[in-house]
């Protein structure tokens, strides 16, 4: 007894009308029989799958529903940190029920009669406990600006594109972008985006500055290149530099949400990414890390390599949650180090204004003066936007040429990157990957730990414990030596570890190379233990 009539237009609850029967019928409106709750919850699946609830789509097997939210602060308000104007959210039982009420007509027989009725609360649960929705259009995600399609065409039609499975709700709505952009169109956007928007920022070299101008640039070309980007570390030697204003820019133009990042609580960590993931904002920051601080977190590795996120749901007992990791993670502060694994999963843009007091430089012959207020004119905005869309379809013209760049997980990404910059006679990029090395707490440690091991030892393997007593401090004429010279491991205390504890250490590290040294491992047959030794790189 279920209807299959067309859903209507997504129109404004309060414009809906009822039917002239007297019964409060609203018309034109997909009637839903219930009848018992399994009659109920058939129906109720066959008319999600046809498509009776606008705006509904599905995202890894569950059912979202895109919508306006109202009192968030205009997108034109002036601050990069704001939500894209249209929010998706996982459907619940009582946004389902919400939806069927203003959409759909469900009822009951009795007496011969219809009655409407909303269907229970076992009955909604069941339906969106289904996971497999073949009728109903996939959400790969909601994007705030125009953004590159697999094809090389650019996204640039407000609403939801079938050809990506993304969903454009512009932050600032921006021209059309010609498909072939004139030579002059191309370096006017040149020069705007080097000479203007980011010439008066102080760049410690030519890599930074291309490394921005990549950074800038990832959000248009993800979809386009359908892989992973690395962590960008915006680190200046001191206040007022403009490291938060280069992170603003990408702001504001694609949307942001700031994070907190609390030093060496990779819980909290994991629970303020999940809970991120919740919002839309393409570009996730964490702002103006302590000074001197240590980005150093296992969690944070994992995510950057990890295309699918999964973890717990907050305030939950055992549900989990996972969501595509399809966000530009950033981070500022001064003097920023790098630990554990994340030099090798970071492009680094450094600032060294060489001034004692930056936040009072003239900004009069700036090229554009007092930028932070500037961006906060959509128009503006729209500027820079036309200007970066530009140079990629110039260079997807050109035939999206690659460069030779290698990045791990993200050699795509690095070398369509540097492609585009090539293309575009940017040079540096990716040029200070040693600087990078050196803001690398561990390695360093590593670096001078195995140099020194070398000086006293050579190549003769040593077990463990041997190499442990080593760390003692001798006395010699009365006088205490380090014969490590300060450069032996330590634990979080500053304490040497224990031989049992540092073997377990060395045993992690075998293989890797660090500076001109590598440490080997094996087995002592006459000891039955393992034994280690380092090596000179030749030369």
């Amino acid at each position: 007894m279920t209807s299959t009539v067309e859903p209507p237009a997504p129109d404004d609850v309060d414009n809906q009308h009822t039917d002239d029967n007297g019964g409060g019928v609203p018309a034109d409106l997909p009637a839903i029989y219930l009848g018992s709750d399994a009659e109920a919850i058939r129906a109720l699946t066959t008319a999600v799958a046809a498509g009776v609830l606008p705006d509904v789509y599905v995202s890894g097997g569950q059912l979202t529903h895109l919508s306006r939210v109202s009192g968030q602060a205009s997108t034109d308000a002036g601050s990069a940190d704001q939500p894209l104007p249209t929010a998706a959210e996982p459907l619940s039982v009582s946004s389902l029920a919400f939806l069927l009420a203003h959409h759909t007509y469900c009822y009951r027989v009795r007496k011969e009669e219809k009655t409407e009725a909303s269907p229970s609360k076992t009955t909604l649960a069941a339906v969106l406990s289904h996971r497999y929705w073949p009728g109903v259009r996939p959400l790969l995600g909601i994007v705030g600006s125009p953004v590159l399609r697999p094809d090389g065409t650019l996204l640039q039609t407000t609403g939801y594109d079938p050809a990506t499975g993304l969903y454009y709700a512009p932050k600032i709505s921006v021209p059309p972008i010609p498909a072939e952009p004139t030579a002059d169109q191309v370096a006017e956007a040149r020069q705007f985006i080097l000479g203007a928007l980011l010439r008066d920022f102080p760049f410690v070299d030519t890599a930074d500055k291309a490394n921005h101008v990549g950074l800038l640039l990832a959000p248009i070309l993800r979809p386009y290149l359908r892989c992973l980007t690395p962590f960008g570390l915006i680190s200046a030697t001191t206040q007022s530099s403009g490291k938060t204003l280069l992170a603003e820019i990408l702001g504001y133009l694609y949307g942001s949400k700031t994070l907190v990042w609390r030093k060496g609580d990779d819980a909290e960590l994991e629970k303020s990414i999940t809970s991120a993931l919740h919002a839309s904002a393409p570009i996730m920051l964490w702002d103006n890390i302590a000074e001197g601080g240590i980005v150093a977190s296992a969690v944070l590795a994992q995510l950057l390599t990890s295309p699918e996120w999964s973890a717990r749901m907050l305030g939950s007992s055992g549900a989990g949650f996972s969501a595509t990791n399809d966000r530009l993670w950033l981070a500022t502060g001064n003097n920023i180090r790098l630990g554990g694994d994340m030099a090798t999963r970071t492009v680094l843009v450094r600032l060294d204004p060489n001034d004692p007091h930056p936040d009072q430089r003239d900004q009069s012959g700036f090229g554009i003066p007092h930028l932070d207020t500037w961006l906060k004119s959509p128009e503006n905005r729209v500027t820079v936007l036309r200007h970066l869309l530009i140079l990629v379809m110039d260079w997807i013209g050109a035939g999206a040429p690659r460069s030779g760049h290698m990045m791990r997980q993200f050699t795509s990404w690095a070398q369509a990157t540097g492609g585009v910059l090539a293309h575009h006679g940017i040079d540096g990029f990716l040029d200070n990957l040693a600087e990078v090395r050196e803001a690398d707490d561990d390695n360093a440690e590593w670096v001078a730990f195995l140099a020194r091991w070398y000086e006293i030892n050579g190549s003769e393997p040593l077990s463990a414990r041997r190499l442990r007593m080593q760390a003692e401090i001798d006395i010699v004429d009365g006088r205490p030596v380090d014969r490590f010279e300060g450069a032996f491991l330590t634990d979080d205390l500053g304490r040497a570890p224990s031989a049992k504890s540092l073997g377990r250490t060395l045993t992690g590290h075998v293989g890797r190379w660090h500076g001109q040294h590598v440490l080997r491992s094996g087995m002592d047959s006459h000891a039955n233990a393992r034994v280690f030794w380092v090596e000179q790189r030749a030369g």
